[in-house]
């Protein structure tokens, strides 16, 4: 196509209700018609992106190929549109006050008063048609996070209505409302939906669209009542119907004939259907498995519903590849020690320790590495995961006593993991890791060659410490083998054990790149080992002290 069209998802009445999904199943569809679509996301909050961000406060840290620390809702795009997105697809509101004031700084304004209205709404408008420039894309759709009425996205809806005024037809609102249901009345209210409305027509924004997020099916009267107060075709009020699964969500929208509006309101061609069958087979698989495994994930903020996002969706897509359910139990490493590690790992065919920064829970992920090792349990290590691993290994196969990473303990005598040479001059914390997609080699004949199948991959970091290649040689006599690096700069990225069923330690993150249509296959490959792993029909050994 010759021209983009903009299509904006925004939110009101509360947070939370699925904009990112709605996104993500709208490019499904428009791709399942034969459109080129891209998602961005547009961040209300002050901080220049979510590096630096506690996963208590925003859930996990999604990295793109281009080294992008970006919102974990672009995790969801990508599963969802098996498109990679870069530093482009997410903005937030620190960095677009950062380039305006460094504009200003450098005298590009020739001396204006710098204002909200035009000089920041023209940042936004210029960042959102940035990834439309070259033409790629039939669709841009653009999530803008918060709810309308919200202070901090007041510069964002302004953007969003010159857009509408300047574009035309070529611009589109969907608005994601909620339809809540009064049990004690037993009926569906819409006036918190009007009211969202009449907060966005304040601010200059009709919507186009209405979806409507609801626990209950919406009859065609409450429909047609959203249409009257909304000023909407009763065409364009959509149901949302809570789901079992995220992955529902684009067939519902597709019955609901979510794209079939979008297409008619911004005048593009029909086509042909929308051919989901590859997305319907995923789905049969993911409700019809013909087994079960119960594999552990290891981590500090297991508590968190979004702190591991991309691993538990990444064990969906491996699950339903292998016809399998994946049951994950999330086990607090603070919570394990030598005595109770028995006890915690019970039942388990596999396990996996998570990635993390700083020293809280770090012994109890290395004890469970200790007894999933000892007890020939299939085990995989993310980042801090493998470096968990070679810690363990240190200590009690090399007997290198107290060995550690430097990043916990400076001054330990075997510091098997250590800082990047070249992180040692960088002060500072966001955007100062390795970051992004780096090619790794890996070696023949080894469980990960026969994983990936091919000598030359590459994956996404988020580090800043290493193997301390000094101890390389004892590693290897001792069977702790590296079987993956980075030539160019030496670095161990990949190791695994001999005589282990499946033991696997990555430096980077594979979670990043798993999607439904490709599942990732380090993921595939360790649910299968787990489903051949019977754990009761072994004695397991006690972890010693």
């Amino acid at each position: 196509m010759s021209k983009t069209r903009f299509i904006f998802v925004t939110g009101g009445v509360s947070s939370s209700l699925g904009k990112g999904i709605i996104s993500a199943s709208t490019a499904r569809l428009l791709q399942a018609r034969g459109y080129s679509v891209t998602i961005q996301k547009l961040d209300p909050y002050i901080n220049i992106d979510p590096g630096t961000l506690n996963p208590y406060e925003h859930g996990e840290c999604y990295v793109t190929e281009d080294g992008a620390e970006t919102d974990l809702d672009l995790g969801h795009y990508e599963r969802f549109s098996n498109t990679p997105t870069s530093q482009a697809n997410n903005i937030t509101t620190g960095r677009i006050y950062q380039s305006v004031i460094e504009k200003e700084r450098r005298g590009d304004y020739l001396g204006e008063t710098v204002q909200v209205i035009p000089h920041i709404t023209d940042e936004i408008k210029y960042r959102i048609k940035l990834l439309a420039k070259k033409g790629e894309y039939d669709f841009l759709i653009t999530e803008i996070g918060g709810t309308v009425g919200d202070i901090e996205s007041l510069p964002y809806i302004e953007a969003v209505r010159q857009m509408r005024w300047e574009m035309g037809k070529d611009c589109l609102v969907i608005h994601l409302t909620l339809v809540p249901y009064l049990s004690a009345a037993g009926e569906l209210k819409t006036k918190p939906t009007q009211h969202s409305v009449k907060t966005l027509l304040e601010q200059g924004v009709q919507p186009d669209i209405i979806v409507c997020r609801t626990e209950k099916h919406l009859t065609q009267n409450l429909k047609n009542k959203i249409a009257l107060f909304c000023n909407v075709e009763s065409s364009s009020v959509i149901e949302s119907i809570d789901a079992n699964s995220i992955y529902e969500v684009p067939l519902l929208m597709r019955e609901e004939m979510l794209d079939v509006e979008i297409l008619r309101k911004t005048r593009m061609k029909f086509r042909h259907e929308p051919d989901m069958s590859s997305w319907e087979d995923f789905l049969f698989r993911l409700r019809n498995p013909r087994r079960e495994v119960a594999i552990g994930l290891v981590g500090k903020y297991v508590e968190l519903k979004d702190a591991y996002k991309s691993i538990t969706e990444a064990f969906i897509h491996a699950g339903a590849h292998n016809e399998c359910k994946v049951n994950l139990k999330m086990i607090h490493s603070e919570h394990i020690n030598p005595d109770n590690v028995r006890k915690m790992m019970s039942g388990l065919s596999g396990v996996l320790v998570a990635p993390g920064f700083g020293e809280r829970g770090i012994e109890g992920k290395i004890t469970a590495i200790q007894y999933v090792r000892e007890n020939k349990i299939p085990f995989l290590g993310i980042c801090l995961g493998m470096q968990c691993a070679v810690i363990e290994f240190g200590r009690h196969v090399l007997g290198f006593e107290k060995a550690h990473s430097t990043e916990f303990d400076p001054r330990t005598p075997y510091p098997v993991i250590d800082m990047m040479e070249e992180q040692k001059k960088i002060s500072g914390l966001g955007g100062t890791m390795r970051l992004g997609a780096y090619p790794c080699r890996l070696t023949k004949g080894t469980t990960i060659y026969n994983v990936y199948k091919k000598e030359d991959i590459s994956e996404r970091h988020r580090h800043r410490y290493e193997f301390n290649n000094k101890y390389l040689a004892d590693y290897k006599k001792a069977g702790m083998i590296p079987v993956g690096y980075n030539t160019k700069d030496n670095l161990v990225e990949i190791i695994e054990l001999k005589d282990h069923p499946w033991f696997v330690g990555v430096q980077f993150h594979p979670e990043f790149k798993s999607t439904v249509m490709n599942p990732h296959p380090l993921f595939v490959s360790f649910v299968k080992a787990a489903t051949r792993n019977n754990q009761t029909a072994k004695k397991p050994a006690k972890v010693k002290k």
